[in-house]
């Protein structure tokens, strides 16, 4: 693993890592801000997943959590959102291929042999993180800002017992019935679309639901309602009574303005259910 850069912020450490990754066959690029209680023992961890185009800088940048995060004794994982690379391929569009991973594992050409975003979010990320910084494994959660919050929901739902809470900014919430999410997992997974349902937060809500508490913020000004479809989620919460806080933020879109307007919440809400 290679050292990128370190810098000393708010008594911590903000550190950019790269690192070659067997997942992706591609180096990979993560952010990590560790709080200054890092120095003496492991801490709970918060994950944060970007959206569309983004890379790891952007939410590091942008999202105003270092300062919540030391505050409340959190560190922070900025992954990228794609492999990068001269072999990775490629869309002329923004919504396909670099930057847009979806965090699914691709399984159809010519995405399968380096868009492996779960796994390495899931697995590999997940246990270089483990073992070469002081994180606590028993105390994760999971956030994330539209496909980053799609991809926060999925991998909570999916894998039970990781995640102590999910929250979410104004995330893809129904794929399989969106232009960002038709596109994109016909091209990564194929035509089948029961193997979707694994990967469309509306749908996984409604058939299982996450053990722990939710919180859902989207904006009411938000240019891509249309794209995001949150009353599906709405809808899922409801019907399954699942422990749950979903709110239409007035007047709010879909920048990181509005993001970095709710992090103190997101970070208060998941450090009370890491430190529970």
């Amino acid at each position: 693993m290679e050292v990128v850069s370190e810098n000393r912020c708010f008594d911590g450490v903000q550190g950019v890592y790269r690192h070659p990754s067997a997942e992706t066959g591609t180096e990979m690029t993560f952010g990590l801000f560790l709080p200054e209680e890092a120095a003496f023992g492991p801490v709970p961890v918060l994950w944060y997943l970007s959206g569309l185009t983004c890379t790891h800088e952007n939410a590091m940048v942008k999202a105003g959590a270092q300062g919540w995060a030391a505050e409340a004794g959190i560190a922070v994982v900025f992954p990228d959102t794609s492999p990068r690379g001269a072999d990775v391929a490629d869309d002329e569009a923004y919504d396909l291929g670099k930057g847009a991973g979806f965090y699914v594992d691709a399984t159809e050409r010519p995405w399968a042999p380096h868009f492996r975003m779960e796994t390495y979010i899931i697995r590999e990320l997940h246990d270089l993180v483990l073992a070469e910084f002081a994180v606590d494994g028993e105390r994760q959660a999971i956030t994330g800002h539209s496909m980053g919050g799609h991809g926060a929901l999925t991998l909570a739902m999916r894998y039970p017992g990781r995640f102590r809470a999910v929250s979410a900014f104004a995330p893809i919430c129904n794929p399989m019935a969106s232009d960002w999410g038709r596109k994109q997992l016909a091209a990564y997974l194929g035509k089948d679309e029961s193997v979707w349902a694994m990967h469309d937060a509306a749908a996984l809500m409604a058939e299982r639901g996450f053990d722990g508490p939710v919180l859902v913020d989207t904006g009411t000004e938000d240019a891509n309602m249309d794209l995001l479809r949150p009353e599906t989620l709405a809808r899922a919460i409801a019907e399954r009574r699942q422990q749950a806080v979903w709110r239409m933020q007035p007047g709010y879109d879909h920048s990181y303005f509005f993001v970095s307007s709710f992090m103190e919440e997101h970070i208060a809400f998941h450090a009370e259910a890491l430190y529970a």
